[in-house]
């Protein structure tokens, strides 16, 4: 566990054990007004005070259990303990509520029962209102902090009790009202107000019993999953939305999010995109979040990207895709890159099922020619005197450099290298040329620059030459 985590279980059970003390004292002097006053509405608060007691004690052993970490039998934590709690003290609430209407009923229809109103029971009646008052307040900041049901619900009985203690208060006033004024009629004012009680027991008990059942059935928090479609969706990198599940477990949520990515994505810009997704639900609600992406196709995706995808899903590496339109038909070429110990009918068979990819994609005339080559695995070692390459290179440096006068593109070529290897010479250099140029234009001459090399130098087997723009040297 974190430190924060530490310090949160530690304020959550201190609150909870301050609500049980709370809870002993405030029984303890009910139960010693029941008996001097004969008052139901007294009675329905010992009770509910008698349950309020029951109820802080499961809440207490709730939290310490629900902030215990995720282990083999539980993978999700047990953050459900305090939703179970927060629905057990419901049904207790529940219970009280039903024996106060029941006893109410009988004093008002079938019996009567004296009632003895003092100035004691009113002043203590106060006291345990202050009581009340105080540990609802502190209960309901660390729930707030924490947002711990089961704490919240201990919160919610006391903000109860503050409402029934002060209808009680007004019943037993009544009553004594009644006897100095001789108005016996205000002898009902005590059932009257216990059933006021049970009202009120009754209307926040519904409240706590729908919020604790939802996160029990893993019912969404409402208006969170649109939220967190909504933000992921105006992720760049995001094309769609396609499912966000949310469910609670204590004070913990756990997020699903299915969202459409670009099927031409590498792994690690999935991977990238899927920790931003996390972070950003983070933002919204501290949550265990799993996102799972979906390759699709782009709205309006390039024929060029379409056929790299449909290379990728083969497991296949290609370059130097060009396409040409004449005619109404569209020539496709590209290279492709084969493990360079397949046989040609087995690299071929992979050239084969690429081209029938690739004409899946176009609906009209369409011809496909595929370069195979080998996938470079092997790590060559040169087998030649260092000196005869460096005689080699310093003479292709010089005729390189000799060439701007032809190609005004060109400014200067150094760090000209020449090895022989495996009984073939490859030479590789760097060319600066005008930083403005475009691209293409500086692919087409450092193509050309390369056949002028192996034409000046035929024992040349392959050169390979880096453009950089001038600004950098």
């Amino acid at each position: 566990m974190t430190m924060h985590q530490i310090e949160e279980s530690r304020e959550k059970r201190r609150a909870a054990l301050l609500s049980v003390g709370s809870a002993v004292v405030l029984v303890s002097l009910k139960t010693f007004l029941v008996l001097r006053t004969g008052s139901l509405g007294v009675l329905s608060e010992a009770l509910h005070s008698s349950l309020d007691l029951v109820a802080a004690i499961i809440t207490l052993l709730s939290v310490r259990v629900a902030d215990q970490p995720a282990d083999e039998r539980h993978l999700y934590g047990h953050g459900k303990f305090e939703n179970f709690s927060a629905f057990v003290e419901t049904g207790l609430l529940a219970l009280t509520a039903l024996y106060i209407i029941y006893e109410a009923l009988a004093r008002l229809f079938f019996r009567i029962v004296h009632i003895q109103p003092s100035v004691t029971a009113i002043l203590v009646l106060v006291f345990a209102l202050s009581i009340d008052i105080t540990r609802a307040r502190a209960l309901s900041r660390v729930a707030k902090k924490y947002s711990s049901d089961a704490l919240e619900a201990d919160a919610l009985h006391f903000s109860t009790d503050v409402w029934s203690t002060l209808i009680v208060i007004a019943g037993i006033g009544l009553v004594w009202a009644g006897e100095t004024w001789r108005m016996p009629w205000l002898n009902y004012a005590d059932a009257l107000a216990a059933l006021a009680v049970a009202a009120v027991i009754l209307w926040v008990g519904a409240r706590l019993g729908k919020r604790t059942l939802d996160a029990l059935l893993d019912v969404a928090p409402e208006g969170l999953q649109q939220e967190i479609a909504k933000a992921v969706a105006r992720m760049d990198g995001v094309l769609d939305v396609d499912r966000v599940r949310v469910r609670r477990a204590g004070n913990r949520h756990f997020v699903d999010a299915t969202v459409s990515v670009a099927r031409t994505a590498s792994l690690e810009q999935v991977h990238a995109l899927s920790d931003a997704i996390e972070q950003r639900i983070g933002e919204i609600v501290p949550s265990d979040v799993m996102v799972h992406a979906e390759p699709r196709a782009p709205q309006g995706e390039h024929l060029f990207e379409a056929i790299r995808a449909a290379a990728q899903s083969l497991g296949l590496a290609i370059h130097d895709l060009t396409a040409v339109q004449q005619a109404g038909q569209l020539f496709v070429e590209l290279h492709l890159e084969v493990d360079e110990k397949l046989s040609l009918r087995d690299a071929h068979r992979q050239a084969s099922d690429l081209e029938a990819k690739i004409r899946e994609l176009h609906d009209g005339r369409l011809e496909v020619n595929i370069h195979i080559e080998p996938l470079g695995r092997h790590i060559a070692t040169p087998d030649a005197g260092l000196g005869e390459m460096k005689q080699l290179a310093r003479a292709i440096e010089e005729f390189l450099n000799g060439l701007p006068s032809e190609f005004d593109e060109l400014v200067n070529c150094h760090d000209v290298r020449a090895r022989q290897v495996e009984h073939h010479i490859q030479v590789s250099c760097h060319c600066t040329m005008k930083s403005q140029l475009p691209i293409t234009q500086v692919h087409d001459v450092t193509a050309v620059l390369e056949d002028r090399v192996k034409e000046k130098f035929p024992q040349i087997f392959r050169v390979t030459i880096h453009p950089e723009p001038f600004e950098e040297k």
